[in-house]
């Protein structure tokens, strides 16, 4: 089975120029810089040192590190690092998890 997208018409992003929404955790500041095409969500999403969510997520995403190190632990307790160039997929609902960083992080986000 594959992703289906449609409706959407070649196009580029310059993401300087997108503008910056702040979004306060437990501790610390998300920044995401955020394009709708349809259905889909696509994010830049910069975390400052120290970020803690302020919930447990149950939204589906495809998340790539771009920059830093994020920590994303899962309802059931494991915990999972990302660096530069490593991603991690989860679908709606399938499993609660939260990000945390201690000297932030930078990433890509699709959901």
């Amino acid at each position: 089975m594959r992703m289906h997208i449609s409706d959407i018409p070649f196009g580029i992003t310059e993401w300087a120029g997108v503008e910056r929404t702040e979004h306060r955790g437990e501790t610390g500041t998300a920044w995401w810089q955020t394009r709708q095409f349809g259905p889909i969500r696509v994010r830049m999403v910069e975390y400052s040192a120290a970020y803690l969510a302020d919930h447990w997520c149950g939204k589906g995403h495809i998340l790539l590190c771009l920059e830093g190190e994020l920590e994303s632990e899962l309802a059931d307790g494991r915990k999972f690092i990302l660096t530069p160039g490593v991603s991690y997929q989860v679908a709606d609902s399938a499993e609660a998890h939260r990000s945390s960083t201690r000297g932030g992080a930078k990433l890509f986000i699709v959901d």
